[in-house]
């Protein structure tokens, strides 16, 4: 058997709840049986200040053999002499997906703060493959920096003298360390797809879905990497139909198909549906008279522009549960440019759509675009007692997709607009969920269509205004 190691160590105050965030007991030693090998966690490290959790793969290289030439006649010892068992490559990366999944999809029901904030994490993989590519023109050291610095973290990648007598050159694999301050449902994610684009090779097939799954993992990080092409081309073993697909996917704006233009050539064509969206919510933002505005999920500061922009809003609130989409938003906002007055309406805070925050009480308007079909199905309750319970403000506009539409946009049925999205409503949905949030929380409810309307669809977008009727 070999084996191949990975620890996350977390310090601070926070220290102790690592093992509620990775949903792994410290106090156990764990083992999970994968199609890769054996997965074992356990924690070697564990004080006030720092708690270590490490994941520890047995991978089995005769039994990987077996299975893998199991339709060949014999095998060579060539066949049985890899670095698999001892280097992370996409075998961890499996086995990372498979034992910390809930830790992946940042949920955490006992921290939930804190699986949505940035924290102090260490995370060390002594024996990483880099496998140079002819046409990249980074390799060895080079090239983990290049993929893990532009994400905030501070890398060392230590390279020892290969062969006997270390006369071979420098050996194709670091000793790798990551420190940052960086969400840890982020930092896995990014662990999970770059180990197979260091590696250069999977151990498995490639279909259909991995493209699914480096979206999803990419999530919020790897649209604007500056080396996107390479993760996407390596990740995705340079199958030119899959590398397309992701990357389209990975530029699609909003819940636009992504085979859809977002502007049109023709002059006279109707706007985008992104800009027909900020219209339909602006007006309704004047018509009810809104002065103090929250823009809960607001990504990188789309609607925020264009509210600070009104001279008729006089309080502008902000509030993402990434910390890389608000510096986006401050940086493309120019707020380190603005006078004193106009940087005194605007607030940016992070924190999540599902937990109750009491810093956002009493505005006259609180919106909700584009994020209810983010969320797991389960979630939605709490964002309902977030936001019109303790909240509680005058106005709630919500936008969301309508699935009716999506036959309109050539959408299989079952497909989704947008690979993040969880679920979408038709309108006879919405308008269930509404009508029940209405009246469960004191407030009433009307619909308005965005875009173009299709007389059996509907609209592409649905909006509903909720206002509050009580104190």
């Amino acid at each position: 058997m070999g084996s191949v190691l990975l620890t996350v160590s977390l310090s601070g105050p926070d220290a102790q709840a690592l093992g509620h965030l990775l949903h792994k007991h410290p106090d156990r030693v764990q083992t999970f049986e994968l199609p890769v090998g054996t997965a074992t966690v356990f924690y070697p490290e564990s004080t006030a200040e720092r708690v270590t959790a490490a994941l520890l793969l047995e991978v089995d290289p005769i039994g990987m053999v077996k299975r893998r030439l199991k339709s060949r006649d014999g095998a060579t010892l060539t066949d049985y002499v890899t670095d698999r068992p001892y280097a992370a490559s996409s075998m961890l990366a499996v086995a990372l997906g498979r034992v910390f999944n809930t830790a992946l999809n940042g949920r955490s029901d006992s921290f939930p703060e804190l699986a949505a904030s940035p924290l102090p994490l260490r995370i060390r993989i002594p024996a990483v493959p880099v496998r140079p590519a002819g046409r990249d023109q980074l390799a060895g050291a080079a090239l983990v920096r290049g993929l893990f610095e532009p994400l905030g973290w501070t890398v060392a990648a230590h390279t020892t003298p290969f062969g006997p007598d270390g006369s071979w050159g420098e050996a194709p694999y670091v000793d790798l360390t990551l420190t940052g301050s960086v969400r840890l449902a982020d930092a896995l994610s990014q662990v999970y797809v770059l180990l197979p684009v260091l590696d250069n090779a999977k151990h498995y097939w490639v279909g259909t879905d991995e493209v699914t799954k480096l979206v999803r993992r990419g999530e919020g990080w790897l649209a604007d990497h500056p080396l996107r092409e390479l993760i996407v081309r390596r990740y995705l073993v340079s199958r030119p139909d899959y590398v397309e697909d992701a990357t389209l996917r990975l530029t699609a704006l909003d819940d636009v198909p992504v085979d859809e233009p977002d502007d049109a050539a023709d002059e006279e064509a109707p706007a985008p549906l992104k800009v027909q969206r900020l219209e339909t919510v602006l007006d309704v933002v004047h018509q009810v008279g809104a002065r103090r505005v929250v823009d809960l999920g607001c990504g990188e500061g789309h609607y925020l522009r264009a509210l600070l922009a009104d001279p008729t809003i006089t309080e502008v609130v902000g509030v993402d549960v990434s910390a890389r989409a608000l510096a986006r938003a401050e940086r493309r906002l120019n707020l380190d440019r603005l006078s004193d007055h106009q940087r005194a309406r605007i607030t940016l805070r992070q924190s999540s759509v599902t937990y109750r925050d009491d810093q956002l009480a009493g505005f006259d308007a609180i919106l909700l675009i584009e994020v209810v079909e983010h969320l797991e199905p389960d979630r939605i309750a709490s964002l309902e007692a977030g936001v019109f319970g303790a909240a509680r403000p005058g106005h709630v506009i919500v936008t969301t997709p309508n699935r009716d539409y999506n036959p309109v946009y050539g959408l299989a049925d079952g497909d989704l607009r947008h690979p993040d999205h969880r679920f979408e409503w038709t309108r006879a949905e919405f308008a269930a969920w509404a009508d029940g949030v209405a009246s469960g929380y004191g407030y009433r409810v009307e619909f308005r269509p965005v875009g173009e309307v299709d007389p059996d669809a509907g609209p592409p977008t649905q909006l509903a205004l909720f206002s509050r009727e009580g104190p």
